[in-house]
């Protein structure tokens, strides 16, 4: 219940924000602030940088504010945004390949022998949990009819004929459900990016 009076708060300084209302905003920012800056610095693992990316972060989302679409919620959209400028960051700053060798002299000039960096990557971990998070909150949006033979198939791995069972429909009808579904969330999953 506290996370749907949350979502109607953030929504409702989103509308006043939209509106010129330079107070709402700055409620939005404090509100989230510690927050996002615990996002950031978990991917940037340097706190200065963390300080400067969360500015970043709420200059650009308060420049596309208008582009929010409330049937997600606020948080996931902002997150989204910090992490998306974090791994920016990250990847103007980092070079992802260790060299292993000098630099070998052939007649056809010098050769560097390099192999990627697969050390563990923190960014790459938090991509994965939001996408995780964004695929969940796409299902659960969806109605009732098509949210359920999702769920049936690609979370509880049933069979057609087993979601047909259980839902008391023919099997053409679960698979004419799934493939609306999956149509469904592609939509909604794109508009997400």
């Amino acid at each position: 219940m506290k996370g749907i009076f949350v979502k109607e708060e953030d929504e409702i300084l989103i509308k006043e924000a939209l509106a010129g209302k330079e107070k709402a905003f700055k409620l939005l920012l404090t509100k989230h602030r510690e927050a996002i800056y615990h996002v950031i610095l978990k991917i940037v693992q340097n706190q200065e940088e963390a300080r400067d990316l969360l500015q970043e972060t709420f200059m650009k989302a308060f420049g596309s504010l208008a582009t929010y679409k409330p049937e997600y919620r606020f948080t996931t959209w902002l997150y989204r945004i910090a992490a998306n400028s974090s791994i920016d960051y990250l990847r103007k700053k980092k070079i992802n390949s260790l060299s292993l060798d000098q630099p070998l002299e052939t007649k056809d000039g010098t050769v560097r022998i390099e192999l990627p960096d697969w050390t563990y990557n923190p960014e790459v971990d938090f991509v994965s949990k939001q996408r995780v998070l964004s695929i969940n909150e796409a299902i659960d949006s969806l109605p009732k009819k098509y949210r359920d033979v999702i769920v049936y198939r690609h979370k509880q791995d049933k069979s057609y004929e087993q979601i047909a069972e259980i839902l008391g429909i023919p099997v053409g009808t679960v698979k004419a459900r799934i493939f609306r579904a999956r149509e469904l969330l592609k939509k909604r999953l794109k508009s997400l990016r």
